[in-house]
């Protein structure tokens, strides 16, 4: 029998000999192209070189923990979608990664902006991103933010709830605005991944069912309205999505309450945005499909629904989410202890701690993710061993990486590089042990510099403003 211990289920089964799936790699020099940012290789002495800097190299001019960036990455994989998505909107998560330099490529490569905060409207405001390109979202916006929406002239607000309606109405009239909305809608669709990540199905915070008949009452509430352009419906089933038959049915859901619209008002809805959240490979076991195939499928989802409900091709929307800035992120740690802990059978685990932690990726402790890691500072032949990298907070769920095989001979000082990480790492960060966040740097040419500088004690401090 096997007891739940009082850290959560990550720690049940001490024996645990590694997931499934996770093979014994040939040889743990090779790094796996599908993990890493682009063009990311090994040098002449086994060193990681991430857009064209080593990572040794960073982590000397920078420090440890530090979040590395490629510029050329990011910018690829914007294209990518651009061009599998001709004519569609693009809008780019500033919640999985914002800073003004950030929020500047996503301008320059021609992507909208979505946002959920004052703050994230302020930063990509302040990048370079025209108002007229964000889209707000939110299950709770404040009265400050709406009014702030609207005075900088925000593209659109997707609405939420009835009562964010009433909200958004008593500020058009107070200002004299005219606010252009899609109402978010549940499609009653659960995406296969994390409940904290599945959005579309019906017992959640966000949106309004399409079941239960509020969308159809709140789309018809907006279409009413003077104030509000309503341009038509918002839906999205989750993050971290790799197959796309779940869309299939939002999709039709979506457009069947179009058309529903349609029957009750005449009118045919402009706009159709249909999330997105697609997937990246955090670990060998994961495989997203090329961005030209989820294109063409959601092409011929479109196409055929809007025959079967006899409507026009509305104008179209994607959130790739964390798909563009997730594989262009690295994190760089330094390894401060090595400790072989005995099991039973026979059986040891080498824990590795490293410099960091839950407070700069809070992502395997809040939802049991997994990552990858590779030595970055040399190569090894000395024979894999299986590891467990763990941050320095006083939790015993800080796990970084709960099964990665790594050198047997990896020692103190070593730098652990961990692919992934460019997509709500540092969008997530936290003071837990009081302990500052690390900087976010941007790689290009072989150059890096800094986007967000490293909190110090000194910030923390100035914080605390009672003695």
């Amino acid at each position: 029998m096997t007891h739940m211990h009082i850290a959560g289920s990550i720690h049940a089964d001490a024996t645990h000999a590694g997931p499934t799936w996770l093979a014994l790699p040939e040889d743990l020099n090779v790094l796996d192209v599908k993990l890493w940012p682009r063009g990311t290789v090994r040098d002449g002495q086994g060193r990681i070189v991430v857009g064209g800097a080593t990572l040794t190299d960073v982590a000397a001019e920078h420090g440890t923990p530090v979040y590395l960036i490629d510029e050329d990455d990011f910018r690829s994989r914007a294209r990518e979608f651009r061009s599998a998505f001709p004519g569609w909107q693009i809008f780019y998560a500033g919640k999985a990664l914002l800073t003004r330099r950030v929020a500047r490529w996503a301008a320059e490569e021609g992507l909208n902006l979505d946002v959920t905060t004052m703050g994230e409207m302020r930063i990509a405001l302040a990048g370079g991103m025209p108002a007229a390109r964000l889209g707000l979202h939110g299950n709770n916006k404040s009265d400050a933010e709406i009014a702030f929406a609207l005075e900088q002239g925000v593209g659109r607000i997707i609405v939420d709830s009835f009562n964010e309606i009433d909200r958004l109405e008593r500020h058009c009239e107070a200002g004299g605005h005219t606010a252009r909305v899609l109402v978010r809608v549940t499609t009653g669709v659960e995406a296969h991944t994390h409940e904290y990540i599945a959005t579309a199905h019906e017992d959640q915070k966000f949106g309004l069912s399409i079941m239960g008949g509020a969308a159809l009452t709140a789309l018809v509430r907006c279409h009413a309205s003077k104030y509000l352009d309503l341009r038509g419906i918002h839906s999205h089933i989750g993050s971290q999505i790799f197959e796309t038959h779940g869309f299939e049915v939002s999709i039709r859901r979506a457009m069947k309450l179009a058309h529903q619209f349609k029957m009750a008002t005449g009118v045919e809805l402009p706009e159709l945005d249909l999330g997105g959240g697609f997937g990246i490979a955090y670990t060998g076991a994961d495989n997203p499909p090329p961005v030209s195939e989820v294109a063409a499928a959601f092409e011929e989802m479109v196409e055929h629904e809007c025959r079967a409900f006899g409507l026009q091709r509305p104008e179209l929307s994607i959130e790739p989410g964390r798909a563009i800035c997730g594989p262009a992120g690295v994190a760089i740690y330094e390894v401060g202890t090595v400790k072989v802990v005995e099991l039973e059978g026979g059986r040891s685990r080498v824990y590795l701690s490293v410099d960091g932690g839950m407070s700069d990726n809070i992502r395997p402790a809040l939802y049991a993710a997994e990552y990858s890691a590779a030595l970055a500072n040399r190569t090894s032949d000395a024979p894999p061993t299986l590891c467990r990298v763990v941050g320095k907070h006083c939790e015993g769920g800080d796990i970084l990486i709960r099964d990665v095989f790594l050198p047997s001979d990896v020692s103190l000082g070593d730098l652990i590089a961990v692919p992934g990480s460019g997509a709500y790492s540092r969008s997530m960060a936290n003071n837990y042990n009081q302990i500052p966040k690390p900087p976010v740097v941007s790689v290009k040419d072989g150059v890096s510099s800094v986007m967000l500088r490293r909190e110090t004690l000194d910030d923390l401090m100035r914080l605390d403003v009672g003695k």
